[in-house]
């Protein structure tokens, strides 16, 4: 019987991602187009701002509206508070981890990343420009404001491809649990809705 190395021997396990196939990894950073709010470090947000959300990478986390304060604490160490989409949303790991690689990556000290959960963050958090490029990048962007109670409202969600308002919802729960799926009965695409709430 032939060992597991013998058996591999000469077998690409690159799955073409080597250094001729043109791949590269998103960039933990992306553009942002929202100012520091009352209370914040202006350089301390900017560095922040420009971190992409993991899941949508065109997305800065503050154009999400999950970026809320980066300032510095009395004893002068940096300070960042994120609020999730979604109680245990599992990129906040990853936004912290990001947030301190980019803050390394500035020469900044190492920044204590609070986890704010209230109040509840709301899609009405998404600056303009946010929705705009969740658009250009696929995905409907919410539509609305976000009700204070329970409200089953049908709205038409646009296409964000043809621009169509002949869709459908396929299922509530799209590739994340802040998204649904639809699909275009003009042009028959399925694309990503960032649900309201």
């Amino acid at each position: 019987m032939r060992s597991s190395e013998e058996a591999s021997a000469g077998v690409d396990f690159s799955f073409g991602f080597d250094t001729d196939s043109g791949y590269r990894a998103p960039s933990l950073e992306t553009e942002s187009s929202v100012p520091a709010p009352v209370g914040s470090d202006a350089a301390l947000w900017e560095t922040a701002a420009h971190v992409a959300d993991p899941e949508i990478p065109v997305l800065s986390i503050a154009d999400l509206g999950i970026l809320r304060a980066a300032y510095y604490s009395e004893d002068g160490v940096p300070q960042v508070v994120i609020t999730p989409t979604y109680s245990g949303c599992p990129a906040m790991d990853a936004i912290t981890s990001n947030i301190r690689r980019v803050f390394a990556q500035h020469q900044i000290p190492e920044p204590a990343v609070q986890l704010v959960l209230s109040p509840a963050w709301s899609t009405d958090w998404m600056s303009e420009a946010g929705r705009a490029r969740l658009e250009a990048y696929g995905i409907a962007p919410p539509t609305g404001k976000a009700a204070a109670g329970r409200v089953h409202l049908g709205m038409a969600v646009k296409c964000p491809r043809c621009h169509s308002l002949a869709t459908e919802e396929l299922t509530r729960f799209g590739s994340t649990s802040c998204k649904a799926l639809y699909r275009c009965r003009d042009c028959q695409e399925p694309f990503d809705y960032f649900k309201v709430h």
